[in-house]
């Protein structure tokens, strides 16, 4: 099948070619068509199988169909978890409509709001936003959402996460009732089904999972260690590999900057992304990591959702996340396109039921090796962490990353904490 054969306008597949694309995933060949025919669509894709374009490219192709060149109010609304992926599907946005006449624009917080009011004043057709910065523009009286036609929930599984439910309903009752609702989301929980069930019209289902699972892609290894040498072991791993690319994980933003200066220290280039980094330092690191500046990128599981690395060749788990699902994100980020990835877990005693868990959901017993020097502690506890040690609760979660800047806070129901510092 080819991107001529979906029926998208001559402008959208000479876009489609400049970038280099001649074949559309099997997500995009399943989304655009319905998409095209005015319906809903609800579509299970997890980031890295092509599905910005599965609803960006026909959401372009609609409204150039019916141009409103002299108002542009906003007639399409993205509405995306994190920064960092509303930055992502914005830059998509704007390639994919070089040769339409169309305006866009991104809003999100963490950044002066007057540049993003002045954009939606001139007019724009598509907007892509996070839920905070977006009710914040709507409460100062500077954005409507009256005139919008198409609504995108993009990764909805992590917005119920995030805690964003009440921020969702309210973004839909600010805009009309007759609507295309087109919803994405990695996994289809009975939370996500409701949610669902009250957004779209009769949508049509379309999944697509890539060509390579998983398991089958990414080569995977848990490394049994003491709690305390895990930081010498991550050194090690990487110093004797030479790895010049390498995405960790930790539970915590405190843990993350704290591994980034031992990293340092020994003489490995690294920086850290989570919530409480500010907007042009999480910009900084990130790019400073895809030119090959920065060698190690420390992340949270929030601060990474979205990120789009090409070609990544090793991730390394610091620290196992509790939820089984977040394994399965965070490994993701290797072993894309084909290309032939690296995972590898860093499993303390008191990790033990996490990997549990882990294995339970891939149904798969991981190798685990130990290395001289780096043993387990046998005399330590297998008691899962507690919440609020070393880790950051589902809730605690919007404490980092909530999209909020300091001003407007319209969520009352989230309580005030000392650390909350809203983006």
């Amino acid at each position: 099948m080819s991107f001529q054969s979906l029926g998208l306008s001559e402008a959208l597949l000479k876009a489609v070619s400049k970038k280099g694309y001649t074949t559309p995933s099997p997500i995009q060949q399943k989304a655009i068509p319905p998409v095209l025919a005015g319906k809903d669509v609800l579509a299970s894709a997890q980031t890295g199988t092509g599905k910005t374009a599965g609803f960006t490219l026909p959401l372009l192709h609609i409204l150039s169909e019916n141009p409103k060149e002299k108002f542009r109010p906003v007639r399409a609304l993205i509405l995306t978890p994190t920064r960092e992926l509303a930055a992502q599907v914005y830059a998509n946005v704007r390639e994919y409509s070089e040769f339409l006449n169309l305006r866009s624009a991104v809003i999100f917080g963490g950044v002066n709001q007057k540049p993003q009011a002045a954009a939606i004043r001139q007019g724009i057709d598509i907007l892509v936003a996070t839920p905070g910065r977006l009710l914040d523009l709507q409460n100062q009286g500077l954005l409507s959402l009256k005139r919008v036609e198409i609504f995108v929930l993009d990764e909805a599984d992590r917005m119920l996460d995030m805690g964003f439910l009440r921020d969702i309903e309210r973004i839909i009752k600010s805009m009309p009732e007759k609507r295309q609702n087109l919803m994405f989301s990695a996994t289809f929980s009975k939370d996500i089904k409701k949610l669902a069930h009250g957004i779209l019209n009769h949508p049509v289902h379309v999944e697509a999972t890539p060509e390579n699972t998983t398991v089958e892609a990414i080569s995977q290894k848990v490394y049994r260690v003491a709690k305390g040498l895990k930081t010498g072991l991550i050194i090690k791993l990487i110093s004797d590999g030479n790895w010049k690319q390498v995405l960790v994980f930790g539970r915590t933003k405190h843990g993350a900057n704290k591994l980034c200066e031992k990293m340092v220290k020994a003489g490995i280039t690294a920086a850290a992304i989570h919530g409480n980094k500010s907007q042009g330092a999480r910009t900084k690191a990130l790019a400073g990591f895809k030119s090959g500046r920065v060698r190690v990128l420390v992340a949270t599981d929030i601060a990474a959702r979205g990120l789009d690395i090409p070609l990544l060749p090793h991730v390394i788990n610091f620290e196992l996340p509790n939820i089984p699902e977040d394994y399965v994100h965070r490994i993701g980020r290797t072993g894309r396109a084909g290309a032939s990835g690296e995972a590898l877990s860093l499993v303390s005693a008191d990790e033990t039921s996490f990997l549990r868990g882990i294995e339970k959901l891939i149904e798969m017993k991981l190798p685990v090796q130990i290395i001289e020097g780096f043993e387990p502690d046998p005399n330590a506890s297998t008691a899962p962490i507690k919440q609020g040690q070393g880790r950051q609760n589902r809730n605690s979660r919007n404490s980092g990353n909530s999209n909020r800047n300091s001003k407007g806070n319209t969520n009352s129901r989230r309580p005030k904490r000392s650390n909350d510092r809203r983006n």
